[in-house]
């Protein structure tokens, strides 16, 4: 089943600017750019672990403290 989108002209440029080959479908395209944008870098695994770890050691601070540390 296929469903039609609206974009802009300019989104539609910036698609046809990342065609890997003028026979490559907008679909194509966009699968890219969603599984690049759903692969998270290791870096960034890391670091929610480690704040995953800060949390259940109670390392952390509530929003109404860090409201009142950083109140102009």
């Amino acid at each position: 089943m296929y469903t039609t989108i609206k974009v802009s002209t300019t989104l539609k440029a910036m698609l046809d600017n990342m065609k890997m080959s003028a026979s490559e479908s907008y679909e194509d395209v966009i699968q890219d750019l969603v599984e690049d944008h759903m692969t998270v870098r290791p870096e960034v695994l890391k670091q929610l672990e480690k704040s995953k770890a800060d949390l259940k050691k109670g390392k952390y601070i509530t929003l109404a403290e860090m409201k009142a540390k950083y109140k102009r």
